[in-house]
């Protein structure tokens, strides 16, 4: 029968190079071109920092791309408020020109008065639904709703409680938002 437990051999030169250092033990090499193992990890080092030089060189580029992007943003956001009226005071000059052509008629009669008048507010509504402003005018028996309109007085009348009874001053929405609330009057509650 063989022993389960195989003799131990005293540490020795031969152990001692497995278990600990494996520098100072280490059996030669076979013969052929051997790379020193100082030049290998100069040679690891070197390329380290150079990957290290091209990553900070590539973070500064980026850097400086996302400081670019943003100052051109900041920039883009100045002019648009700046001349965000523009194309609609332009859609408003036809309008005063025909307001200043009005006026210079000296013996107009009220006829032409009034469809000069009425030619300049067609225009003038025109160009107010290009960009987006719409009328508030609710017809009379419409519900009245806070949101869009004001309520200047409640008066008693046939009608349903809370409807409109008449407009005093239309409203208008931009983009459907409120620029200005219709002002109204409305039914009492019975």
């Amino acid at each position: 029968m063989s022993d389960p437990h195989p003799p131990q051999t005293p540490p020795g030169p031969s152990t001692q190079a497995l278990q600990g250092d494996n520098h100072a033990a280490t059996p030669p090499l076979p013969e052929g071109p051997l790379e020193d193992p100082m030049s290998v990890l100069q040679a690891e080092l070197a390329m380290v920092k150079a990957q290290n030089v091209d990553l900070a060189d590539q973070f500064l580029r980026a850097k400086a791309e996302v400081e670019n992007a943003r100052r051109r943003a900041d920039e883009e956001v100045s002019k648009a408020r700046k001349f965000a009226v523009e194309a609609f005071a332009e859609s408003l000059l036809p309008v005063a020109d025909s307001l200043t052509a009005g006026l210079a008629i000296v013996d107009a009669t009220t006829e032409q008065l009034r469809e000069g008048s009425e030619a300049t507010l067609r225009q003038l509504k025109s160009a107010l639904e290009r960009h987006k402003v719409i009328e508030i005018n609710p017809e009379a028996g419409a519900k009245f709703d806070p949101h869009q309109h004001q309520a200047i007085s409640v008066v008693p009348a046939e009608q349903e409680p809370n409807t409109v009874v008449m407009v005093l001053q239309k409203g208008y929405l931009i983009a459907d938002r409120v620029l200005r609330p219709a002002l109204v009057t409305v039914t009492a509650p019975k």
